[in-house]
């Protein structure tokens, strides 16, 4: 994780109003395409759930795409912060197992407006434009990385391929859980990639 060191001789500055608003249309869609998907949610439908006008939406955006790349890499970014939250909250060598039940959870299933942006969307993606698919893609990549390095193996050969299989085991996990109607399943397939994953080691 990079970590922003400031400056004892700046102070930060205080958001203007455009950029406070910005966020919140920021927030929204990224709540929003988690819940909707990217093809069901509308510039209109956002500006609404921020609690702004329609008309407002080019001030901040040059297009739809330009908002759903911004939405795309703050879902992620909320993500990665959860589970980096997850590691840092156990010790080190318990951090990769904590990561895997958390993501893996009954409430993680639930939660798919606040929950992994990867796993809500994956299946439209490759639809999507250029700028939103490469803020996806980023935030995957640093997913894989948090993961990798959480590893009893980083540094060693292979363990960025087990942290591939880790995440793609993960994600897929998720995606089947939440699309099946029925709840036993949902329960059997996160329960079954979580003991695979633990005693695979990966």
């Amino acid at each position: 994780m990079m970590l922003i060191m400031s400056t004892p001789s700046k102070t930060r500055a205080v958001p203007n109003r455009k950029e406070v608003t910005h966020e919140r249309i920021v927030e929204a869609a990224a709540r929003a395409i988690r819940r909707t998907g990217y093809d069901g949610t509308s510039v209109a439908d956002i500006m609404k759930e921020a609690g702004l006008t329609h008309g407002g939406f080019y001030a901040h955006f040059d297009s739809r795409e330009a908002m759903l790349a911004e939405a795309a890499d703050r879902a992620g970014a909320e993500a990665l912060a959860a589970m980096e939250r997850i590691a840092a909250s156990v010790p080190p060598e318990q951090a990769l197992q904590a990561m895997k039940e958390a993501y893996l959870s009954k409430p993680h299933v639930d939660g798919v407006e606040t929950g992994c942006g990867t796993a809500a969307l994956v299946s439209e993606m490759p639809r999507q434009a250029p700028e939103v698919r490469r803020a996806a893609t980023r935030r995957i990549k640093e997913m894989i990385d948090l993961v990798a390095r959480q590893s009893p193996d980083w540094g060693k050969p292979g363990a960025h391929e087990n942290a591939l299989i880790t995440v793609a085991t993960m994600v897929g996990t998720l995606v089947l859980a939440r699309a099946v109607d029925d709840p036993k399943l949902s329960d059997a397939l996160r329960e079954a990639a979580l003991d695979h994953l633990t005693s695979t080691g990966k």
